[in-house]
């Protein structure tokens, strides 16, 4: 059976972290590339980082049916997963990856029932969740504040998930990630 693992959170819980962990762990797991409508930033590449794609390309791709999921998760600027990349994946035998936004997480979790495990990954407090976001040092203080504004709504759909790991101590929680991986995948 063709198997998928969804991480999703509010931007600075740990879930990227958590997830490149386990793809280091588990060799048939495999990262699932989202597409965007987003510029690149930095040194982020076509195909590797994200499949880039102007906002007209990608509503285009919308109408034809390539998403499995797409969202438009800030005014103008829309995320999906490519049903080609989950074929691809599939094909080789590997258990698809994703770390995508929440209500992308809830729409997978909600086509591929028993073929999803679904893992909200939580901060410990509002207040521990500025602090990262702080300390990342990347965003301007709006920018915070708008994060921790969407992180509070975020939170609101966890309980639509299959399980809630509270990353409050990152070692803890990327033993605990690795635990729930071989439950799903039943590895010993």
């Amino acid at each position: 059976m063709n198997r998928m693992i969804i991480f999703s959170a509010p931007s600075g819980s740990g879930k990227t972290t958590i997830v490149k962990h386990l793809l280091t762990r588990f060799p048939t797991l495999e990262f699932s590339i989202s597409a965007t409508s987003r510029a690149p930033r930095g040194e982020e590449q076509h195909g590797k980082d994200y499949f880039f794609f102007t906002p007209d390309d990608f509503t285009a791709r919308v109408q034809r049916g390539e998403f499995v999921e797409w969202e438009e998760v800030y005014a103008g600027v829309y995320y999906g997963t490519l049903r080609s990349e989950v074929e691809r994946i599939w094909k080789k035998g590997h258990v698809v990856v994703f770390d995508i936004d929440v209500k992308g997480g809830i729409n997978l979790k909600k086509m591929y029932g028993k073929q999803a495990l679904a893992v909200f990954v939580r901060p410990p407090s509002p207040e521990a969740l500025q602090q990262r976001l702080s300390a990342r040092a990347t965003d301007t203080p709006e920018t915070i504040r708008l994060r921790l504004d969407k992180a509070a709504y975020e939170l609101t759909f966890a309980p639509q998930f299959d399980i809630e790991l509270v990353n409050d101590d990152l070692a803890s929680a990327k033993l605990q990630a690795e635990d729930l991986v071989r439950g799903f995948l039943e590895i010993d």
